[in-house]
Parts: structure tokens; sequence; C-alpha cells
């Protein structure tokens, strides 16, 4: 409309004008029992591996975490494939895997072998702990900046896998009272003490993220799928073991590549607005 005093018409607002008034869509708070149904059984593995170590049973508390890993795998897929997705489910997702990958495996390498230590155990378990929760923090605060086919840092699932799967092979090997045989705890100490270090350096892990179930493949990525399944099967322990030491070394590798080629090695996409954060991320 027009002003009678005024014939021009009134000026059209602008596009950041109608930008800033648009609702801005909030993310649901609600709790769905589907997502967290597999969020509350990862909870539990780690509870239960816990458990098992207090009663000198750590091959199943290996089970336990790595049962937990599966199934935390599991409830964010779920929730996107059902549309469940909530702040609610984050939240209740970060808290499972601080105790199931962070709490847990300290926990357990310490009563398998790093009370035996002294204050050195409970140095190396501690740093375990507190790297895992200031990886999930960081991971939750950066995860609108983070190159998503990259980690920063190793994932707390795989820290725990790392040093998990330590305890299954010398476990498996037939070891026990790992806490009274010095080189044995120092062993667990040194991976103990990397595992948790790992999962706060810059070093880029592969996410997996951009890898689509959906899409076709040939035929060879099925058959290097049964072999590999075929290759597990011949020793588990070690075969996966082995397969988490490579992932835990990966991404120093990638590193190191990324700066003997000149290439930019941060995997944050977008820098902060904060003046202190300036060139932190390059």
């Amino acid at each position: 409309m027009t002003d009678p005093k005024n014939p021009l018409p009134a000026a059209l607002p602008d596009d950041e004008d109608i930008e800033a008034h648009e609702p801005v869509r909030r993310r649901r708070k609600g709790i769905y029992i589907l997502p967290n149904l597999f969020t509350l059984a990862a909870l539990f593995s780690g509870f239960y591996a816990i458990v098992m170590a207090m009663n000198g049973r750590f091959e199943q508390s290996a089970y336990g975490i790595f049962a937990a890993m599966v199934l935390d795998s599991l409830d964010g897929r779920v929730a996107r494939m059902t549309n469940t997705q909530s702040t609610f489910g984050e939240q209740m997702d970060s808290l499972s895997d601080m105790v199931s990958f962070g709490a847990a495996p300290a926990l357990i390498m310490y009563i398998w072998a790093l009370s035996g230590l002294g204050k050195w155990g409970w140095f190396a378990a501690f740093v375990y702990i507190a790297g895992a929760a200031l990886r999930l923090a960081r991971f939750n605060t950066n995860i609108a900046v983070v190159d998503k086919r990259f980690f920063q840092g190793v994932p707390s699932p795989a820290a725990a896998a790392l040093v998990m799967g330590l305890v299954w092979v010398v476990d498996d090997a037939g070891f026990k009272a790992i806490h009274s045989t010095p080189s044995l705890a120092w062993v667990a100490f040194g991976f103990t003490l990397y595992a948790g270090l790992t999962m706060v350096t810059n070093a880029p892990f592969y996410s997996f993220k951009d890898v689509s179930f959906k899409r076709s493949v040939p035929f060879i990525v099925i058959v290097a799928i049964a072999l590999g399944i075929a290759v597990i099967n011949i020793d588990p322990p070690r075969v996966l073991f082995g397969l988490f030491c490579a992932y835990g070394l990966s991404g120093y590798v990638v590193y190191g590549y990324k700066r003997m080629k000149g290439k930019p090695v941060s995997v944050i996409a977008t820098s902060t607005d904060e003046p202190d954060e300036k060139g932190l991320h390059d």
C-alpha cells in the first residue's frame, strides 16, 4: 500500500531482513524409544564389561566393549533411517560413550594390569579417561565445522578397541595376573597412554562416513569382504587387534603424508568466529 501523502510505494524489505525474520528450525527435543534402546544397550555393555573385570573375567570384558562399539554405530544410523534424531538422543549417546569407551576401558586396564605399577598406573588410567572426556567434548562442540570425512583425533570407540584388543589377545594367549608381571604391565601402560593422548591430537583419522551402502559396488568388493571375514575367523583376537593397531596409527601416517606434500592437515572445514581461535586450525 502507498501513503496518500506520498504516492511512491514503500521500500521493499531487503533480502537480509526477510532471512532474519524467517523462523529458525529447532532441533526436536522429544524422546524416541528405538534409537535410545540401542544407546541403553551400549551403556549396559560398558557396565557389563566393568562388572566382568571386577570378577576377573577379562575376555568377557572385551566382548562387552566390542558389543558396545557395534551398538553405538547402530543407534545413530537407526535414528537417521527412522527420522527420530533428537537433542536428547545426542546427549544420551555422548554420556553412554563416556561410560563405555572412557570410564570402562580405563577401569578395566587398571584392574587388569596397571594396578601393579602404583602411581604410574593411576597416571595412565587417568590420562586415558581424561582424553576420552576431552575428545567427546571437542567432538560435540566442533561437529558443525569438522570435515565429515575425518575424525579430529582417534574416536573413543577405536581407542577403547585398541586397549581392549590388547586385553583380549593377552588373555587368549593364557597370560593371567598381568598386574604382577612388570613387562606386560608396562606394555599395557604404553598402550593406555598412547590411546588416551591420540584421542586429543589433531591427526586426521578416516571416519568412513562417506561410504554409502546404497550405491552399487563392483563384484570384487563383495569377494574382498568375504575374504576379510574368512581371515578374521582364522584368529579373531589377533587379526582384529592388528586392524585396531593399524587404524590407531593411520592418522599419524595421513598427517605425515599431508605435511610432506604441503597440504593442509587440519580437519576443521570452517574457522570459528572467535579472535582467539584465528590460526589454530591451519
